[in-house]
Parts: C-alpha cells; structure tokens; sequence
C-alpha cells in the first residue's frame, strides 16, 4: 500500500445533458486537493445500469493503480473519458461513483487557461500556483529562476498572463507543475501546443520527474511520445479501460483499431484483387526476422515487406514496388524491386512473392504505412497501386544499443540510421610535465596547522 499514488475503485461519472450542474470553482477545488497529502475522492452511489435519456457516462466502471515513480500514458480517441479522468484525478471534477485515493501533492497542467488568474502577471502566478501545491515561500523562490528560464518570459514576468500569447501561456503554466516538486505530475496535450524545442524541454522534463521517484500521468496524441516516456499505456474507449500494459502493445491495439489496415492483407478472389491485364495482386505482409507476420518491429532489428501477385500475361517486364509513409503523412522513402533474377527479363505466368528487406536502425519510431505497386515497363503501364495496403509500429526502447544512444528525448527525422563514429585523442605533448609541477607545488604550498 505504501508504493501506491493512485487507487480508482469503481470511478464513474455522469454528466446529464442540458442540465447545469453545480461544480466548486477551480481555486476551490485546488485548495482542497492542496490541503492533504492524502486526498479521497468517494462517492459510493452506484452508478445505475439504467440511464437516463439525457445522461452521458464519461466514465465507467474504471479501476486502476499507479506506483510511485511510475509514467503512465493514457491514450484513446477523442471523448474516451481521458481528461474527464484527468479532472476527476486532479480534484477539479467530482465523480458519480466509485473512488480515487491520491497519495501525495498533485501538479496538474490540463489545458490552457487552468489554474492562473488573468489578471496577475506571471510572476504572482508563480507565488500562487506554488501556495496552492502547499509550498513555502522560500521553497517557490528556491525554483522560480530555474521556472522562469524554463518558460522563456523573462521579458514578460511583470506582465498580466492575460497578455500572453497561447505557448507563452503553456510554457509557463508547464514550467510551474513540473518544478514546484509535485509527487504526481498530471499532465494533458501538453504537446498540442508549442514548438519542436519547447516539446522537447517537456518530454526532458517529465523524464527527470519520473527518475526522481515522482509519478507522471501524461494524455496525449503523440504515439511516438507517448512509447518514448512510459513504460506503460491504458487505452480509453466509451469511459472504460479497453487494455492496460506495455505502451508499444497498447498504443499498437489503438492505432490499429479504427484504421481498417494490419500488418498483412491477402485478396483470395483474384476477380476482386487489384489488378489490370497481366498482373493480379493476391497478398501484402510485414514479416520480421524470424519470417512471422509483425505489426510491431523493433527499430534495431531488420524487416521484411512482400507482395505476393499473379502473371497472368506472359511475356512483360514487370516491376513491383513499395512507398512508406510515416504517421504523419510524410513519405519516408520508395524502392523498386531490384532482384537481378528478374529484372529487365520478361516473366512468365505464375505466382510470385517478391520481397524487400529493411535493416535494423533505418526507419525513425513511430507507425509507417507502406502502399504496394506493381507496373509494366517499356511502356509503362500500371497494374495495380494499393494505398496503404498494410501499417507497422516501429518502437524504440531506450536500451541504449540503438541510434538513440543514450538521448532519450525526441529526435526529427523520417529515418535513424545508425552509424559508425570515430574519436582520435592526441595527449598534449606536455601534459605529463604540467601535472608533474602542480604536484610539487601543491606539496611545497604551506599547510594550516
């Protein structure tokens, strides 16, 4: 029990449609979940299985724990209940039913807006958002440089926040939770808003949180961070937990659930497979190194891609080949089939698996899409082009072995090849001479008695 820093037991909430509800104002709700180092949050009426007509349920039936020290992703589409369960965590939300004990002071950073008064300018913010943590004064002036220089508005200190623009507000509001010394750092889209290198400074951030011993809940859409940061993920879906383990497992089953491609596609009836006059797609994969269909590959390891089609014209010079795209829409490169036994020769009809293979350490993490093509040459005509036939998640785990090193922040660009470096080190020819006289001069210099 001493490990934990969250229990959920049952939590649900409800919100009625067209009905305003009564809430605490946020400075309320702030001060309450401040106050104590334990704060329990229960409301044990059971959540009726019968709804009312006009009822939403956010949440449903979620049961959780979360260690101390441990960074936990929480992932899902829009309106699975994450922020709701966020709101509920940090004490700003009451739920319906069940119960959520938090052990320990929570920094809570949910959107733009939350917890800073318009009116004072950034520096009174500090002091006040820092109060209401349950910090000492001397304790807020101990970080308030090391906040600031985070923020970047040193310029702007003495301005009323209701000034600023959106990311000076979120560097600021992101710098307050993550140095005041919270025990749970909750966090949501901090991401969404601010630059490369200010997303950067948060995921180094929330890193020397966790290594601290303290516990990060972090939302975001940014799959490639959130496999990055947490050891862990949970899938929202309908206000329930849909899965809870490993962050590469979890954030594959939700990229994966509504995009209507996996990581192999076959069309058994060649009338209805793509395809023209003499060539037929029957069959896509993604296979790893062990020959096993794979939707989720390790970045160190290599992986294979095949099309499997049918000749069913004889006698042409046929070229298969494969674009990537990661999940950003980028394409990250295109390769044309260039085995020696079939190129520029004319093929005869038949069934045919040509295959490409991907080293280790070439493609960056994160979800890549590969569209397959096959078309006739001299003269060029295609013969059938499938966009997106088949997707894979390319996760990378900090060990250290991979172009990652030891950087565990987040790295640009659409490929990460590992290579080879070097270090020639030439001693000063007098280095042995320069330390040599510091030793006598230090054994000559007097000593105190």
């Amino acid at each position: 029990m001493s490990d934990l820093a969250i229990e959920v037991k049952g939590l649900s909430k409800r919100y009625r449609i067209g009905v305003r509800e009564k809430y605490s104002t946020l400075r309320e709700a702030l001060v309450r979940a401040a106050s104590q180092p334990l704060r329990t949050v229960r409301y044990w009426a059971a959540a009726q299985d019968h709804e009312e007509p006009a009822a939403v349920w956010a949440l449903r039936d979620i049961d959780l724990e979360v260690n101390q020290g441990d960074v936990v992703g929480i992932i899902g589409r829009n309106g699975a209940g994450k922020s709701t369960l966020l709101r509920v965590l940090s004490g700003i939300t009451e739920p319906t039913a069940g119960y959520a004990d938090i052990y320990g002071c929570v920094g809570s950073l949910l959107e733009v807006g939350t917890g800073f008064h318009m009116e004072l300018t950034g520096r009174e913010n500090i002091f006040m958002n820092g109060a209401l943590l349950g910090m000492r004064r001397r304790e807020i002036k101990r970080k308030f440089d090391e906040i600031v220089a985070f923020a970047e508005v040193e310029k702007f200190l003495d301005t009323p926040v209701k000034r600023y623009s959106s990311g000076m507000y979120m560097r600021l509001a992101f710098a307050v939770a993550a140095h005041l010394d919270p025990d749970i750092l909750i966090v949501d889209e901090v991401l969404a808003v601010g630059d490369a290198s200010f997303q950067k400074k948060c995921l180094n951030k929330m890193q020397d949180v966790s290594r601290a011993g303290r516990t990060v809940l972090f939302v975001s859409h940014n799959m490639a961070a959130i496999t990055r940061l947490c050891d862990r993920a949970i899938l929202l879906d309908g206000g329930r937990i849909v899965q809870d383990g490993p962050a590469h497992l979890v954030v594959h089953t939700h990229l994966n659930s509504g995009l209507g491609t996996t990581a192999a596609r076959e069309w058994p009836d060649p009338l209805k497979a793509p395809g023209d006059q003499v060539a037929r797609m029957r069959a896509v994969r993604i296979r790893n190194m062990e020959g096993r269909i794979a939707d989720t590959v390790d970045i160190r390891e290599a992986l294979a891609v095949e099309v499997e089609f049918d000749v069913v014209e004889p006698d042409h010079v046929i070229a298969p080949h494969f674009l990537f795209r990661n999940q950003e829409g980028v394409c990250v490169f295109s390769t044309n089939d260039l085995d020696p036994t079939w190129r520029r020769r004319s093929r005869p009809t038949g069934r045919y698996v040509s295959t490409v293979w991907i080293p280790g350490n070439l493609l960056a993490e994160g979800m890549h899409f590969v569209s397959v093509g096959c078309s006739v040459r001299n003269p060029s005509i295609p013969q059938f082009w499938e966009p997106d036939a088949v997707a894979f998640q390319v996760v990378d785990k900090s060990q250290g072995d991979s172009a990652r090193g030891d950087y565990a922040g987040p790295i640009a660009g659409v490929v990460r090849p590992k290579l080879n470096w070097t270090t020639r080190f030439t001693p000063s020819a007098h280095e042995h001479d320069e330390i040599s006289e510091c030793r006598e001069s230090w054994s000559d210099a007097p000593r105190d008695r």
